[in-house]
């Protein structure tokens, strides 16, 4: 399955795994920008592969924290327009039912990255419930607060 990967966003819950699909999509690609956006616990990782051209963007997250996942959310929808997420195979299969949660709240659009041993990658939709919530970065949600905010505003007038 091809996908057109702009403005993904890759959990970095794996170091390796995450610079390996990375460094295969700069291979892969016809000297285009990379348009993903990663999230995970090591910044200075995150960092180096942005500046090694391998992601768009960066942004720190503890996925076993919900604040931070929250505060994650938050940033996604006010700096970028999350089209999907793209989880590890393994980091998704072998989650406790509350990093799943978590995992599937991120977004309506999720995959899951399987690695070949060829070294390639296949795409694989996650097909359980996605939640939609405050965890959830598709920009719908961001909209609603404002709507909230704005109707707060003209209660106190």
């Amino acid at each position: 399955m091809s996908l057109k990967l702009d403005n993904f966003l890759l959990v970095d819950s794996n170091m390796q795994f995450s610079r390996e699909y990375t460094e295969f999509l700069k291979k892969h690609s016809a000297n285009e920008e990379s348009q993903i956006i990663a999230a995970g616990d090591n910044s200075r990782h995150l960092l180096k592969m942005m500046f090694d051209n391998l992601i768009k963007d960066y942004c720190y997250c503890d996925f076993a924290n919900e604040i931070s996942v929250s505060e994650l959310a938050t940033y996604l929808n006010e700096h970028h327009q999350i089209c999907g997420v793209l989880i590890s195979s393994v980091d998704y299969h072998l989650a406790n039912k509350e990093q799943q949660f978590i995992f599937n709240s991120l977004h309506l659009v999720r995959y899951i990255l399987i690695q070949q041993q060829d070294g390639s990658f296949e795409y694989e939709k996650l097909t359980d419930k996605a939640n939609v919530n405050h965890l959830s970065c598709n920009g719908a949600l961001s909209a609603v607060g404002e709507d909230i905010e704005a109707s707060l505003c003209k209660l106190d007038s």
